[in-house]
C-alpha cells in the first residue's frame, strides 16, 4: 500500500484534530479509552504485593517486568479496537465503548495486532543497538550504575558519560521514527487489514517520508504538554487549598476524578494523533472495508 509525504504543518494538524476528537461520538471514544485504561491497570494491581514487599531485588524486578510484558502483549488488541472506535466515530458509523474489545472476537485481528507489537519490540531493540553502537557502550554502563543507585547517585555518576550528547541526538531521531512507524503501522493493521510485517514496512516508509511533520508534531506536543501540565498543577493547587478548609476527603473527592479525566483525555489525544497521522500518510479511503467492518462490528 502506498504512503504519502505531507507538508511540515501536517504534524500540527494531527495534534489539533486529535484534541478535537470525540465531538461526533464522545461516549464511544472516551468510554472506549476509559475501558482500555482500566484494563491496563491490571498488571499494577497484580504486582502490588511485590511492590509492598520492600526494595525490589533482581528477581522481583524480573518477575514484574515479565508480567508487564506478557500482559502488554495480551492487551495489544485493545489498541486496534480503540483505533476502530475512533475511525467509526469520525466516519459517522455506529459504535460503542465496548467495541474496543472487538479484536478479541473471531476474525477480529487480535493475532495480527499482537504480532505487530512484537515486531515493534524488535524495532526498539534494533534502534537501541544502533544508538549504543554509534554513541559507545559507556552510556549503557553509566545508565546501569545510575539505575542501581536507586535515585541516590554518587558525584561521579552525576558526570555525563562520553557520547551522551550523540546518544540524545540519535534518540530524538529514533523517537520520531518510532512514533511514525507505530502510528502508521497500527492503523494499517487495525483498519487496513495489513500483516504485521507489511504494516511495519508501511510505517517505516511513511515515517521516512514525513520526518519534518513528525518533528513539528514533537515540538507541538511539547508545548501543549507544558501548557496542560501547568493548568493541571494550578487547578490541583486550587483544589488543595479548598481541601485545607473543607477537609482531606473533599480534596480527594475532587482530585481523583480530575486525574482520571486528565489520563483518559491524554489517552484519547495520543490515539487520535496516530489515527489522523495514518489517515494522511496511508489514506483512510484506501482501507479495506471488510477489515474495518470486522474491527468495528
Amino acid at each position: 500500500m502506498s504512503t504519502r509525504a505531507m507538508g511540515p504543518m501536517a504534524g500540527f494538524r494531527w495534534l489539533t484534530n486529535a484534541i478535537n476528537l470525540g465531538r461526533h461520538n464522545p461516549k464511544a471514544v472516551f468510554g472506549g479509552a476509559a475501558l482500555s485504561l482500566l484494563v491496563m491497570l491490571v498488571p499494577s494491581v497484580v504486582t502490588i504485593p511485590l511492590q509492598l514487599a520492600g526494595p525490589p531485588s533482581g528477581t522481583t524486578m524480573a518477575i514484574m517486568m515479565g508480567v508487564s510484558m506478557l500482559f502488554g502483549l495480551l492487551v495489544a488488541p485493545l489498541y486496534g479496537g480503540l483505533m476502530a472506535v475512533i475511525d467509526a466515530a469520525e466516519r459517522g458509523r455506529a459504535t460503542k465503548p465496548t467495541d474496543v474489545f472487538a479484536p478479541y472476537r473471531s476474525g477480529g485481528g487480535a493475532p495480527r495486532l499482537i504480532g505487530f507489537v512484537l515486531a515493534m519490540l524488535g524495532v526498539y531493540v534494533v534502534g537501541i543497538a544502533v544508538v549504543v553502537g554509534i554513541a559507545g557502550t559507556g552510556i549503557v554502563h553509566w545508565y546501569m550504575q545510575v539505575f542501581a543507585a536507586q535515585g541516590k547517585p554518587s558525584p561521579e555518576l552525576m558526570q555525563l558519560p562520553a557520547g551522551f550528547g550523540t546518544a540524545m541526538a540519535l534518540g530524538l531521531v529514533l523517537g520520531l521514527l518510532v512514533t511514525g512507524i507505530y502510528g502508521v503501522g497500527l492503523g494499517q493493521v487495525a483498519l487496513a487489514g495489513r500483516s504485521p510485517l507489511g504494516a511495519l514496512k508501511d510505517g517505516l516508509v511513511g515515517s521516512l517520508k514525513n520526518l519534518l511533520p513528525l518533528l513539528v508534531l514533537a515540538i507541538s506536543l511539547s508545548v501543549a504538554m507544558l501548557v496542560v501540565v501547568l493548568a493541571f498543577v494550578i487547578l490541583a493547587a486550587i483544589l488543595g487549598l479548598i481541601g485545607k478548609f473543607a477537609g482531606l476527603w473533599l480534596t480527594l473527592l475532587l482530585l481523583v476524578p480530575l486525574y482520571l479525566a486528565f489520563a483518559v483525555t491524554l489517552y484519547v489525544v495520543m490515539f487520535g494523533v496516530m489515527y489522523f497521522m495514518w489517515r494522511d500518510v496511508c489514506g483512510g479511503s484506501d482501507a479495506n472495508p471488510q477489515a474495518v467492518a470486522a474491527m468495528a462490528a
